[in-house]
């Protein structure tokens, strides 16, 4: 007969969950990211990275295939000092706006495969968490404290995720070079890593009443001691 015995419980506190390391713990547990998925993600570098053409053309081609997801691209991008684009209907693939786009992409992809310290406190964690915060229209990052504002809604930058996972499973599954234990184990590596991602970019955007977070400029209401 199989032990019916649950595992023993573990207690987290949803206020802690405001620290990103503490939040990178408890998400790394729940879904078993382990150093081994790390190494990885590490190993796929060099299946990747000759790659990364392909893969920015395919998620700029989308994005640019609806006008809801290719209008974050009308306004002026960070660091663009040229013309900018009257209306969605005037991007392109080579337009100096969408390259500088594709050019972040591109470093982020190579920084999540370039990582080699997947601790709690690994550098990583607060780059992703940065990547997520800047994409509110927020800073994010130093160097674009006065920058112009870059917002895309949540809604899209899920999607944008999907898309990468989808393309990267797709890459890695169809790599001849690789056997099925190599490939299981870098699909599954990946999907953990951009839930994490995923997580990172909602919790700037979304309200949680369970940890007591919100949005910058989101005041949450305050709930007496007798409604709890």
């Amino acid at each position: 007969m199989t032990d019916q015995t649950p595992p023993q419980m573990q207690h987290v506190d949803p206020a802690s969950l405001r620290n990103l390391s503490n939040r990178v713990a408890f998400m790394k547990s729940f879904l078993s990211f382990t150093e081994a998925d790390g190494r990885s993600i590490e190993s796929s570098k060099a299946l990747i990275a000759p790659l990364l053409p392909a893969i920015l053309e395919a998620v700029y081609t989308t994005l640019l295939s609806f006008d809801i997801t290719a209008k974050a691209f009308v306004p002026r991008q960070p660091g663009h000092t040229g013309d900018v684009p009257k209306n969605v209907t005037e991007l392109a693939l080579d337009h100096p706006q969408i390259l500088r786009r594709k050019d972040f992409l591109k470093q982020y992809l190579v920084r999540l495969v370039s990582n080699n310290d997947w601790g709690d406190d690994g550098k990583l964690w607060e780059y992703m968490d940065r990547v997520g915060i800047m994409h509110t229209g927020e800073p994010g990052f130093a160097h674009r404290k006065n920058r112009p504002e870059l917002r895309v809604e949540y809604l899209h930058m899920g999607m944008l995720l999907g898309f990468v996972e989808d393309v990267v499973a797709k890459t890695v599954l169809e790599a001849e070079e690789l056997d099925a234990a190599k490939k299981v184990d870098v699909v599954r590596a990946f999907n953990k890593l951009l839930w994490i991602q995923n997580d990172l970019f909602a919790r700037h955007y979304v309200v949680d009443h369970d940890t007591g977070s919100a949005p910058r400029g989101v005041q949450l209401p305050q709930v007496s001691a007798n409604a709890i």
